[in-house]
């Protein structure tokens, strides 16, 4: 009876700190956009404009207000570059590559639930 509580009591320590770090995560990447736009910038870096035309459905205003955030989060740089009319473009940091394979896991899971989404509507 002992060994059993113990070892709850194990598990459940680990649930509260895999909950924690989830929460920490999604404080930082959470959203509707900001998974979108390191996706983007995993391939390449981009302008304001690219970035705006390639993230379908954001707007302006949000779209610079999670830039911002993901700047101050140290997950991409800014850098204003020297033409006329001025262009910014923008990068992930050696830190923002880290969820280069995040972002392809999002992306492979999100495709595998269409797929089986849309066959179970077929087979209904």
């Amino acid at each position: 009876m002992e060994k059993k509580k113990i070892r709850t009591k194990g598990i459940n320590n680990v649930c509260k700190h895999n909950i924690r770090a989830i929460h920490d995560a999604l404080d930082v990447i959470g959203g509707k956009w900001k998974i979108s736009i390191i996706s983007c910038l995993t391939f390449q870096p981009m302008r304001y404009s690219e970035l705006l035309r390639e993230v379908e459905g954001i707007s302006g205003k949000m779209l610079s207000r999670e830039l911002k955030e993901l700047e101050l989060n140290q997950l991409i740089t800014r850098e204003v570059l020297d033409t006329r009319p001025i262009t910014v473009q923008y990068q992930l940091t050696q830190y923002g590559e880290t969820l280069k394979h995040l972002t392809l896991n999002i992306a492979d899971w999100g495709l595998n639930h269409r797929k089986k989404t849309i066959e179970g509507f077929l087979t209904a």
